[in-house]
């Protein structure tokens, strides 16, 4: 079965609302957006809501903010221990905060965080609230509540902003993905507004269409649908600055169809560590003699046939797959002599299960994209670059595996690896798992219809991604 870590997996059913879009915030980039309201709306009833991957950890990040100083503001944020955080801050003074005991700590999945404000409640445990995946959250470590009718920052005719704030050190930059961003002026929702547990899924969180919703007068709906113009806003309010963000940004990565990125907590190192960027899609290492970093991806499969490519942007060592359950992972400092690997290096040479055997396959160079093909149903995997297979490749040829690598272990997990060399240069490498950072020329759906891949993808494969994995096995 898929290899997906805990969280929102809605992306792996059938049926229900689908979202498009989602928006790509790299925080190397200083990436946000950010616009000024008209006028004062309310300030002690509101609601704000969206679904959230996240890519580094670790670092305070802010969602949304409204800041005047650093002694007035309200902001959404994840803190550098990974709880999540509600705060209002007037003359200096905490007036509101909610401080999370739980962790986000899953990179390969969506969350849903609502945020709820009723000053006016009379319930004092009720005047600010946190749902996160349609669940009320209720252990915090810290509680303060607003008094009764008290008037938060948010929400008046000052910079908004999404993806940072405006005084913190670094910004607090925010650096993953986000879709579905609602904003609701003067109206206190809950979770059921924005998502659903339904009788096909009872226990998981799927997104809800929000556009029959009444936003007020500072009310906005963000759906990243428009490449050109992320920060419209599709409610028909004004829109959104953007900041150092790109067409590229935008994702076909959502929560209704998650897509495989590299796993940053699930890496082999020795000396240096390799840095993860662009939604957790580009792998980075500086060339050091003691460092050697393999990273392994967040989904694998035991079977079904997938395509997946990778950029080559600088001196990419070695690129393939590993067995799931490869209990040297994490120890060897060599991602290649690891048992169950079956890789390809930049030399031409293959690497399967801790052995180099010197075989001729096509070396590459920077700037190629690689093509790799895995067929677990034919227990066969592919190697080719821009545009042809290695080997004469015949990723179509069934059983009898034309300019195959070799053959791969039956009913094994396998998982997507990339690693770096060990000596002093940089290497620097993009995957596209169908959802890519970096511009494609051609575009190539898989035959569901899924992905952007620059080359064709071989008949029978499919992009690593949640509605082909929920539908057609893996």
């Amino acid at each position: 079965m898929p290899l997906i870590l805990p969280g929102n997996v809605a992306s792996a059913l059938g049926g229900g609302y689908e979202v498009a879009n989602s928006c790509r915030f790299n925080d190397g980039d200083s990436a946000y957006m950010h616009k000024t309201n008209g006028s004062t709306g309310s300030q002690t009833t509101w609601t704000f809501s969206c679904w959230v991957k996240r890519g580094a950890l670790g670092t305070q990040q802010d969602i949304f903010a409204c800041l005047d100083d650093t002694s007035n503001y309200t902001h959404l944020r994840i803190k550098s221990d990974d709880t999540v955080e509600l705060d209002n801050i007037s003359g200096g003074s905490n007036t509101a905060r909610l401080t999370t005991n739980r962790k986000l700590r899953d990179v390969g999945a969506w969350y849903n965080l609502v945020w709820v404000a009723d000053t006016t409640n009379g319930t004092a445990g009720d005047r600010i609230r946190l749902y996160i995946n349609g669940t009320e959250e209720t252990s915090f470590g810290t509680d303060t509540q607003p008094s009764s009718s008290a008037s938060l920052f948010l929400n008046q005719n000052k910079k908004h902003t999404l993806g940072r704030n405006e005084y913190s050190s670094g910004s607090s930059y925010f650096d993953g993905y986000l879709a579905e961003v609602c904003f609701i002026d003067g109206t206190a929702l809950t979770a059921t507004s924005f998502g659903e547990f339904d009788e096909d899924s009872p226990t998981i969180w799927k997104p809800k269409d929000v556009s029959g919703l009444t936003f007020g007068t500072n009310g906005f709906y963000l759906d990243f649908e428009d490449s050109s113009n992320l920060g419209n806003d599709a409610n028909g309010g004004t829109d959104f600055t953007e900041v150092n963000l790109a067409a590229t940004d935008q994702s076909t990565d959502t929560p209704t169809n998650n897509f495989c990125t590299i796993n940053p907590l699930d890496k082999s190192l020795t000396g240096t560590a390799a840095t993860y960027s662009e939604g957790n899609l580009r792998f980075s290492s500086s060339g050091n003699s003691s460092s050697n970093n393999g990273t392994r991806c967040t989904f694998g499969a035991s079977n079904g046939k997938w395509y997946w490519e990778v950029l080559n942007v600088q001196n990419a060592f070695l690129f393939g797959i590993q067995d799931a359950d490869a209990a040297t992972r994490f120890t060897s400092s060599w991602t290649y002599d690891l048992t169950g690997t079956y890789a390809v290096k930049y030399d031409g040479e293959k690497s399967i299960n801790a052995t180099e055997t010197g075989s001729a396959i096509s070396t590459f160079t920077d700037d190629d994209i690689l093509m790799m093909a895995m067929d677990l149903d034919n227990q066969k995997l592919y190697f080719g670059k821009n545009g042809t297979w290695d080997n004469s490749g015949d990723p179509t040829s069934g059983a009898t595996g034309t300019g195959s690598l070799g053959d791969l272990v039956s009913g094994t997990t396998y998982i997507p690896v990339l690693s770096n060399a060990h000596w002093s240069q940089n290497t620097i490498a993009d995957f596209n798992f169908g959802s890519p950072s970096f511009a494609i020329s051609s575009g190539n759906a898989d035959g569901n219809g899924y992905g952007n891949f620059e080359y064709a993808v071989p008949s029978g494969y499919l992009a690593l991604c949640t509605k082909n994995l929920g539908s057609d096995g893996g």
